[in-house]
């Protein structure tokens, strides 16, 4: 941790709730480099999205050797550099895994991650931003995304409330819940720096920023 920010800052939240935006955005003012999620690299999304019973285990695979060489990646870099974004945490790879497969290829899924040994670092802070259902689903309608179209409310639902249950128990890193629904992600200004200020000043533990009644 530097005296005036995190060196090593996650984004993480549901499909919809703007992680990428964000993590785009503090990258800029910090001037680091970023790392992202590569969704649209991987093969299987769009059918998973189409018929999710018939590719969720390649879809979880791809996404965990995509996030697994990342994260090797990231260890090779100098972690001495003022700060690093990334929007997503590898943990948050089981979490989706727990909700898309069966018990069958849970168990499969689960012997592969634990064969890969991940270590990744540990975030110097985790921002895990949040949003009602209604808003996430408008979000996913308006960015457009073809292989998106399929989504439904109860899928949305339910990967929403897995993030719920994970940040409730996390303690690993510092961790400041954004409430996003009356947050513009890419052009509130005052609430982005409000947002700055929480970052810069955050003590340990789990905190809560609203920036609506800030």
């Amino acid at each position: 941790m530097s005296k005036d920010h995190p060196d090593y800052i996650v984004v993480e939240g549901p499909i919809g709730v703007g992680k990428t935006t964000l993590a785009k955005r503090l990258a800029k003012t910090f001037h680091t480099e970023l790392m992202l999620e590569l969704a649209a690299e991987n093969p299987f999304l769009p059918r998973f999205y189409s018929d999710p019973k018939s590719v969720a285990l390649p879809t979880q695979l791809s996404f965990l050797f995509q996030r697994a060489k990342q994260i090797e990646s990231l260890l090779q870099t100098d972690m001495f550099k003022p700060v690093q974004v990334s929007d997503f945490l590898i943990e948050k790879d089981k979490l989706f895994a727990s909700v898309t497969l069966d018990d069958d290829e849970l168990s499969l899924y689960n012997q592969v991650y634990e064969r890969l040994t991940l270590d990744a670092p540990v975030p110097d802070l985790v921002i895990y931003l949040q949003a009602p259902i209604d808003t996430l689903m408008q979000r996913i309608i308006e960015r457009g995304h073809d292989y998106e179209r399929p989504i439904n409310r109860s899928y949305v639902k339910k990967i929403s409330e897995a993030y719920i249950d994970f940040f409730y128990y996390y303690t690993t890193s510092p961790l400041l819940i954004v409430n996003t629904n009356d947050f513009d992600l890419s052009g509130n200004d005052g609430g982005y720096d409000l947002l700055l200020e929480h970052i810069k000043r955050l003590p340990p533990g789990k905190h809560y920023f609203n920036p609506k009644e800030s």
